[in-house]
């Protein structure tokens, strides 16, 4: 499936019926988890995925679209009810699992696909994310504010790993909290792609 088209299903999704400030839950727009999918799809990254914080369910699903498994980890039940739903609505297979980042097991290295909170309500909110990244995986594909490149690459070489792709994003943020003001407004994004020490020696 290629870019364009898997933005044009992603878009048919749900997002946040009840979105929760202090878990800064904002939809991660159709375009950039096309992007970040298609992308590592390219670069040959997906196999087992996990998405932490998956909200309900865009990078998992997406991830499953192109026939790869997938697993969505998320404290709030009722985006996971959503994600579920969203899934079930494509005809995909994704499993969706109840727990804080900070306690999710897995016994393989994964990729990891996430869009953590920025850190806007909870200062340093995306770092429990990006440290069971670490833990869990080979590949990391992760979603930060704009500014965050130096604490990102910082935070990776501590941890074994590298930031091999930083990509800058305009974004479009759709009013999701009584206190927005406009419609949608655009805000800016980095993207990541982190790779562990030894898959990157490996390769030289």
């Amino acid at each position: 499936m290629k870019k364009r088209k898997l933005e044009i299903v992603l878009e048919k999704l749900r997002g946040f019926e009840n979105p929760k400030i202090e878990l800064e839950q904002y939809t991660t727009p159709p375009s950039l988890a096309a992007f970040i999918v298609a992308t590592a799809e390219l670069n040959g990254d997906l196999e087992l995925v996990v998405d932490l914080g998956c909200g309900t369910g865009i990078l998992a699903i997406a991830c499953s679209l192109l026939g790869h498994y997938s697993v969505g980890v998320d404290l709030d039940i009722e985006a996971l009810k959503i994600a579920r739903e969203n899934a079930v609505e494509l005809g995909v297979e994704a499993d969706f699992v109840k727990t804080d980042v900070s306690k999710f097991q897995c016994k393989k290295e994964v990729t990891t696909v996430m869009n953590p909170p920025f850190g806007i309500q909870r200062k340093h909110a995306d770092r429990p994310f990006l440290l069971k990244a670490f833990e869990i995986s080979k590949v990391i594909y992760t979603v930060h504010s704009a500014g965050s490149s130096k604490f990102v690459r910082r935070l990776s070489e501590e941890y074994g790993f590298t930031v091999t792709h930083q990509w800058n994003f305009s974004i479009p943020l759709k009013k999701t909290y009584s206190f927005h003001e406009k419609a949608f407004k655009y805000i800016l994004v980095e993207v990541f792609r982190i790779e562990k020490h030894e898959i990157c020696d490996a390769g030289r």
